[in-house]
């Protein structure tokens, strides 16, 4: 998993039938503290997430097929869940 920000939406008018009506969020790597570490991830939304939202990604793909169903075959990463707040103990 994951810690990232949404920074928007991927727009796309040519896809791979999998992608039909659904959203992919173009996001930002964060470090456990919350800041951006430098990678960027194109991931399928799954909570309905928005823009400057802090969310997990599952960055893995056959986890991602089974969250999504066996239809799905060329994802790799999904958004399943939206954090609310991220606590560090030291």
């Amino acid at each position: 998993m994951k810690l990232a920000r949404v920074l928007g939406t991927v727009v796309s008018t040519i896809k791979h039938p999998a992608f039909d009506h659904r959203t992919l969020l173009y996001c930002d790597v964060l470090t456990p503290a919350g800041d951006p570490d430098g990678q960027r991830i194109i991931a399928v939304d799954h909570v309905q997430a928005g823009v400057g939202d802090t969310v997990l990604i599952l960055d893995e793909g056959n986890g991602a097929r089974q969250i999504l169903g066996p239809t799905a075959q060329p994802v790799r990463a999904v958004i399943v869940g939206i954090v609310d707040e991220v606590e560090l103990v030291r």
